[in-house]
């Protein structure tokens, strides 16, 4: 690469990250239904024209908004997962609090990210495939932190009703062949309920009811993995 060719390079990344953190004041102050790329451009001293050719619409900056913080909450989670493990291998319940506690803290310090990833849909928006990966990478720890209590031993699923059983099949065979349907049943349903606990507190939901939310999390994810089947660790 010629020296023009890496500051052409080095002023696009420069430009497209500064496009982005004014889409996300946008979010803050706006939300994200009433992101504008006219509004962006303004903001930035740019005409409107030049900001196409990096985000050519509303939807592709969005896009890339939903897929830097599930990138982002993914990373947290992953970080927690493996500074958990270092500390104690075989620990898994803990292991499993540490990352739902890490989900959480990051939802609290970027909320108007986590509202655009799990709030109301944005009218007129479909999310492409490219986000899919992003998306699963919270999913993924939690399910690597069964799949090692498994392995372990160190798991109890709850017994699965019949006629939840061929849906945890499927789901089984989709994503985790080596998992019993019932910890993998268990695994999913606690996994839905953590980000709904996280939105109840986000969304004002807990406001005159929860005070102390750092406790009432802390346990209720913890009851989380155990309902999923995980076990103390003797």
């Amino acid at each position: 690469m010629t020296t023009v060719q890496g500051a052409r390079a080095r002023a696009r990344i420069e430009i497209t990250a500064a496009i982005k953190d004014a889409a996300r004041r946008q979010l803050a102050d706006e939300g994200a239904a009433k992101l504008s790329l006219r509004a962006v451009a303004r903001e930035l001293g740019m005409v409107s024209s030049a900001l196409y050719r990096y985000f050519p619409s509303r939807d592709d900056l969005l896009t890339a908004l939903i897929i830097d913080a599930y990138d982002a909450v993914g990373a947290a989670a992953e970080e927690a997962h493996a500074t958990a493990e270092a500390a104690a291998p075989h620990a898994h319940l803990a292991r499993w609090t540490a990352v739902c506690r890490a989900v959480r803290a990051w939802a609290l310090a970027h909320p108007h990210e986590y509202a655009l990833l799990y709030g109301s849909p944005v009218p007129g928006y479909a999310a492409p495939k490219d986000t899919i990966g992003p998306a699963s990478r919270v999913g993924l720890v939690l399910m690597a932190t069964a799949r090692a209590a498994h392995r372990d031993k160190g798991v109890a699923p709850p017994p699965l009703p019949a006629a939840l059983r061929p849906e945890a099949e499927r789901l089984t065979a989709d994503f985790a062949p080596d998992l019993p349907p019932e910890l993998m049943g268990a695994l999913v349903a606690s996994w839905s309920q953590l980000f709904g606990l996280i939105s109840f507190e986000l969304f004002g939901q807990f406001d005159r009811v929860v005070e102390d939310r750092d406790t009432f999390f802390a346990v209720a994810a913890e009851r989380l993995g155990r309902e999923t089947g995980l076990l103390p660790r003797p």
